[in-house]
């Protein structure tokens, strides 16, 4: 175990002396959990080097990015035996590797890559930089050292990442360096309005009124300075859309004006996830998300409660701007 944060290149000799490597990001998976494992899967697998990517949670990859190439190599952690290496992908600590943590504990060594500011540096190795905009993005610079070609099925798979963590290229995360990569991403051959498309613009019917409930949902709080809705069971039941239709919500919930912070709550069988976005630029709800024991970035995080959905409301109003100190 390491605190240290070390280079792409002792990162790349690690992987390259593997003989077995296990891929894997944070529970509930987004954009650029997705597409970072995919990314680095693909690479490794380029080279000659038998990798896997797996899951944190029991449940499937969310079928949104099922468009990339590698998603069909998904398997679960519990089909798995201990590899060589472990890489967590977009992961600030143990804890968020859900059921895929024994498998890492039991691997001949673990690799941290990640943009997290808050990241613990839990691996043998950790190449963190928070100023990147995406896992992905350190990972597209890995690949150089790894000696793989950014062939058009990675730079798919990494542009994806980009474009949803930077939310469509609109977030304060959004840096030169990060336009920099997503163009290099173009030309390697991922496909900027295919990408956009599949993940923003192919919502079913059954998401689209989930969507419905959630906007005609929409509450402000605490002197107006909150916005929030939620998700129950009975929503999604009722409606046929998928959990993983979710994701993207609580950006268009985030479309409200004149308001410093936006919530979405929702409601799950381990409790009440709840996503965290910040629209004024000195509000950290990260801090908020990891004194429930979640994590995140400055502007945009998550956590998720073992409280009723109420309860769960009213906690979290309490640390958000106008609410009880």
């Amino acid at each position: 175990m390491s605190d240290a944060i070390t280079t792409e290149r002792t990162v790349a000799e690690a992987l390259l002396g593997a003989g077995s490597v296990v891929v894997c990001a944070h529970v509930n998976p987004d954009g650029d959990a997705v597409g970072s494992v995919l990314a680095l899967t693909l690479a490794l697998r380029q080279i000659g080097i038998e990798a896997v990517p797996t899951l944190a949670d029991a449940h499937e990859a969310p079928s949104t990015y099922s468009f990339l190439e590698g998603f069909e190599f998904y398997r679960p952690s519990s089909e798995l035996t201990p590899p060589d290496v472990f890489v967590a992908l977009d992961t600030p600590t143990w804890a968020r590797l859900g059921t895929a943590e024994p498998l890492a504990r039991a691997a001949g060594r673990v690799i941290v890559i990640d943009h997290h500011s808050d990241d613990a540096c839990f691996g043998a190795l950790n190449l963190v930089d928070a100023d990147a905009s995406s896992t992905a993005s350190i990972v597209w610079r890995l690949l150089p050292e790894l000696g793989a070609e950014a062939t058009p099925a990675i730079a798919a798979a990494s542009y994806a990442a980009l474009m949803t963590d930077t939310g469509r290229f609109s977030y304060g995360n959004t840096t030169p360096r990060a336009l920099r990569d997503a163009a290099d991403m173009i030309e390697a051959g991922a496909n900027a309005r295919r990408s956009y498309t599949k993940v923003y613009e192919s919502r079913t019917p059954p998401a689209l009124a989930l969507l419905g409930r959630v906007l005609s949902r929409i509450t402000l709080a605490n002197k107006n300075r909150v916005v929030y809705s939620w998700i129950t069971d009975t929503d999604l039941a009722e409606t046929g859309a998928l959990p993983e239709e979710t994701e993207n919500i609580v950006d268009i919930v985030r479309q409200t004006g004149r308001v410093d912070a936006v919530v979405v709550f929702k409601q799950e069988t381990a409790g009440v996830k709840v996503s965290l976005r910040a629209k004024c630029p000195t509000l950290d709800v990260g801090a908020i998300a990891r004194s429930f024991g979640g994590g995140g970035h400055f502007a945009a995080a998550g956590a998720t409660l073992s409280v009723p959905l109420d309860d769960a409301i009213a906690e979290v109003l309490a640390l958000l701007p106008g609410g009880a100190a």
